[in-house]
């Protein structure tokens, strides 16, 4: 029965059902007035719901985002285990929503645990490495990644999945007529409607707090600020719950008691300063042992910087990046003087990140015209400008230095300028903001940018020792990417960099000791390191025989920005090193390909069909099974797409908040239009198959824009109308999965007529299907199959869930599937 028609039938007004007294006429309107003002709270306390989950998903998921260095293939371990506890909280509630006995009360006891929950976890981020034994600065493997996200994620996600189930059914019972959700409303006849109208109202408290979250509270606030003042709005938003039940019972006076003292306490933690307290104090845990003496978020990142002595020694998320006044002058004198030494005449060069600190300072010892650096954070030469030495006064106070705060890529796009060094002051593509500097796309981008003689300077890990597996990937990699381009790479092999050098010239391989000792000595260069004796010891043949040697039986493969295979090797280097327990793991990575899911897929799906042939009541496992799926497919194309933004963009950790906001618009959007037509549809069944085959088009639709994006890799940019498109896709996933939403409650609901069960069955099979696409997506799928093969991948699945819904169809009851 529609909700309108039992709320008219408990409180008539008009025609036969009206001839009442006056005086029952005067309770019915005192009821519906008292049913429309708890509607309105609980719709209150759902945006209220909304706001502080994505609130705390991005600041936590920025949290360790630092703490990872910043490695993007984290994004979608912690995204699926917060989507897996959230899952288990719907669940668990779900199962027991009918049979507590106050369900306002819990739900707010949740509430207000998640408020208490949710500074705490910020803090366990910052002092996670301190708990598992890891120094500031040293990264964490793959096991490690997962398993501490998880640990650290558990108090705040699974309150957050609980209160879905609890409040869709308190507000059925609101919606029923029934007043009186301290009790179970056996009468009541909940329908799909409900649970379609909380995920929309509370998607629309995701898009506030997305918005807020990324333009209002991170460029003015700190994470503890943040985390207590949501602690605030959370405690307020209990209070003005409970207003409209008058504080029945013993339980609801303890959680009002219990939501009075957190929202004095948050607002004394706030005016008091023990908020910044937390903030110093977390700090200093992060960093044990080192004297912090700057701590500062931008749009960008995170930068620290540690003070020794007169050293400074500054962190980009969480990664060491320079070190002044005295650099690390192996890396540095090796980086510069290698390829300037190598080139006839330099006098125009481009550097890409980390110029300040050495790297300049050494060009300019050469009769340079022009060194143009490009630096994307601005507030990065900014914090370096806080703590001047005589070295970055000179590198950045040169008149032949000019400073551009772009993205390197962006800057090559967009320049009509010409250069005879382009030089790369990263090393290794362990996250995908570095493997953009690291691919077959990009190294053309810089050929048309470089002179006759031109150079291009990368460099890698090294060894002169032993080079592992995962070493030799990793070089090889990115040799056999150079050599795609380039038709000259001169390897200057080192013990813990190697040097590449790729040009057009074939002068690049008649270099030799010699003659780079004496365009030293003619260039009359001043150096602590690079002497004719070092210089011939570095290119003595036995260390490129050994390199070339070491390399033989190493990949073949070549990287590029939508299959970055890079970030594959540079992880699994990086694993070897800090969990080498997963080494063997990380190699069958390497061998998953389209076939093989293929075939994984297809097997799944007949092994259903077999199943539900022989256990019929297998078959109604079908619509949580689409949901799954849809989930799957939706957190896969969400990576898909915020990895091809960090390619084409390089800086995600800005924009991660307005991309997840704008897929919770789309989501809002969709769930809200199909809830308005359930009680129109009278072939569920049928609709829900078309939106199988509107997501399967979607998906060929973004298959086929990415080979678009890669396509068009190095054209002008064209920001604002890209920008568009992102958050048109973003847009239209969400849309795709929230009609879906509430048309699968409304059919699961005609076999299970608890509300609770349905609505903790159905959100869970979404936030397990994401689960599985954030694990599988985010560290198998798309860095090694590429962004264009795994899209057709996820048509596969999603016609899969489309064979067995078809399948099924016809084998459940009448009243199901019409």
């Amino acid at each position: 029965m529609a909700d309108a028609d039992i709320a008219e039938k408990k409180y008539p007004v008009s025609g036969s059902r009206g001839k009442r007294t006056g005086h029952c006429i005067q309770q019915s309107d005192n009821a519906g007035e008292s049913m429309y003002d708890s509607d309105k709270r609980l719709s209150l306390a759902i945006l209220g719901m909304g706001f502080s989950g994505i609130v705390a998903q991005i600041l936590i998921l920025r949290e360790l985002f630092i703490t990872f260095l910043g490695n993007e293939l984290s994004i979608g371990i912690v995204l699926a285990n917060w989507l897996v506890l959230e899952a288990i909280g719907c669940l668990i509630a779900g199962k027991i929503a009918e049979r507590i006995r106050n369900r306002i009360g819990t739900f707010i006891g949740i509430t207000l645990l998640l408020s208490l929950s949710f500074p705490v976890v910020i803090y366990l981020t910052r002092i996670l490495k301190e708990i598992i034994g890891v120094g500031p600065g040293e990264g964490l493997g793959l096991l490690h990644i997962l398993i501490s996200s998880f640990l650290i994620l558990l108090p705040v996600s699974i309150p957050h999945g609980a209160q879905f189930s609890l409040i869709c059914r308190a507000f059925s019972d609101i919606r029923s007529g029934n007043s009186n959700t301290s009790g179970i409303n056996e009468s009541a006849s909940p329908g799909a409607g409900t649970i379609g109208r909380v995920y929309v109202i509370e998607t629309i408290g995701t898009i506030f707090g997305g918005i807020a979250l990324t333009y209002l509270l991170i460029p003015h606030f700190h994470s503890f600020e943040i985390a207590i003042g949501t602690a605030l709005l959370n405690s307020i938003m209990c209070l003005i719950l409970l207003g409209s039940f008058r504080w029945r019972g013993t339980s609801q006076q303890l959680a009002g008691c219990a939501a009075l003292t957190i929202m004095l306490l948050s607002s004394c933690m706030i005016i008091g300063g023990q908020a910044e307290s937390l903030q110093n104090m977390s700090i200093e845990h992060q960093w044990r042992g080192q004297n912090i003496i700057h701590y500062q978020n931008s749009i960008y990142g995170n930068i620290a910087v540690v003070r020794s002595g007169e050293q400074y020694t500054f962190f980009y998320d969480g990664v060491p990046s320079v070190t002044i006044p005295n650099p690390d002058i192996t890396f540095v004198e090796e980086l510069v003087h290698f390829p300037m030494l190598c080139h006839p005449d330099p006098r125009e060069v481009l550097v890409i990140g980390n110029g300040a600190g050495g790297i300049i300072s050494e060009l300019l010892k050469y009769p340079v015209d022009r060194i143009e650096y490009a630096e994307l954070d601005p507030y990065y030469l900014k914090v370096i400008g806080l703590f001047p030495t005589e070295l970055t006064r000179i590198e950045l106070g040169d008149e032949r230095v000019t400073v551009s705060y772009i993205d390197g890529r962006l800057l090559l796009r967009e320049t009509s300028s010409t250069y005879d060094m382009v030089l790369i002051g990263f090393s290794d593509p362990q996250t995908l903001q570095l493997n953009r500097l690291f691919t077959e796309e990009f190294f053309n981008l810089v050929r048309n940018r470089l002179n006759d003689d031109g150079i291009l300077v990368i460099s890698s890990s090294g060894s002169l020792s032993y080079m592992g597996d995962e070493l030799r990937d990793l070089n090889n990699c990115i040799l056999n990417t150079l050599k795609a381009v380039y038709p000259y790479v001169l390897i200057i092999p080192g013990d813990s960099k190697n040097l590449f050098l790729a040009s057009s010239s074939e002068a690049i391989t008649t270099i030799d000791h010699n003659l780079l000792c004496d365009r030293l000595a003619q260039r009359n260069i001043s150096t602590d390191l690079i002497t004719p004796g070092y210089i011939a010891y570095k290119l003595q043949p036995r260390w490129l025989d050994f390199f070339m040697t070491s390399i033989e039986d190493a990949t073949e493969e070549i990287n590029r920005d939508f299959r970055p295979i890079g970030v594959y090797y540079g992880y699994s280097y990086w694993n070897a090193l800090f969990s080498p327990s997963l080494r063997k793991i990380c190699g069958w990575f390497e061998k998953v390909n389209t076939g093989m899911i293929l075939i994984v897929t297809a097997a799944l799906v007949l092994l259903f069909l077999l199943l539900s042939h022989a256990f019929p009541g297998i078959t109604r496992a079908c619509v949580p099974v689409a949901v799954a799926s849809t989930g799957f497919a939706g957190m896969v194309f969400n990576l898909a797409l915020i990895f091809a933004f960090q390619t084409l963009y390089g800086y995600v950790y800005y924009q991660i908040g307005i991309l997840i906001t704008t897929f919770m618009v789309g989501a809002a959007a969709g769930s809200a239009f199909m809830t308005s037509r359930l009680k129109r549809i009278r072939k569920d069944f049928t609709v829900l198959l078309w939106t199988e085959m509107a997501i399967i088009t979607l998906s060929g639709l973004l298959t086929l824009m990415f080979l678009l994006f890669n396509s068009n890799i190095n054209s002008p940019d064209r920001s604002f109308l890209l920008h568009a498109v992102f958050l048109f896709l973003f847009f239209l996933i969400g849309a795709l999965i929230g009609l879906q939403f509430p048309l699968a409650s409304k059919i699961h609901l005609k076999s299970c007529c608890s509300i609770g069960r349905t609505a903790g069955l159905i959100y869970s099979s979404d936030l397990l299907g994401g689960w599985i696409g954030g694990i599988i997506g985010g560290v198998i799928l798309l860095p090694v199959l590429g962004l264009v093969e795994t899209g057709i991948l996820i048509i596969s699945v999603k016609f899969g869930s489309f064979i067995i819904l078809c399948f099924s169809v016809n084998r459940m009851p009448s009243r199901i599937r019409v």
